[in-house]
């Protein structure tokens, strides 16, 4: 999927997030929610994808490598749990 075909992906799914509340708007702060529903998810498939290797994760995500590291801290997100997920995963 190209960054074209992301952008389609998440404008549909805004309109549809906009069309679930009927004639209304959601509440304020939709910018920050938005930024914050999609992070964690970025950073986890991101890491699972490089079996959990942080470097490559950190360059393919265009972060640097401790910024990365913060990030998972404050997310909560646990970097050893995703590698070992996927290595047991690919062991099947």
């Amino acid at each position: 999927m190209n960054a074209k075909g992301l952008s389609a992906t998440v404008e549909r799914h805004l309109r549809e997030y906009f069309d679930a509340h009927e004639n209304g708007l959601p509440s304020a702060g939709l910018y920050g929610r938005v930024l914050q529903e999609v992070e964690r998810p970025l950073l986890s498939v991101t890491l699972d994808e490089c079996g959990g290797n942080q470097l490559r994760a950190a360059e393919l995500l265009g972060l640097n490598r401790n910024t990365l590291r913060k990030k998972l801290r404050d997310l909560g997100l646990d970097a050893g749990h995703i590698r070992r997920n996927r290595t047991s995963a690919d062991d099947d």
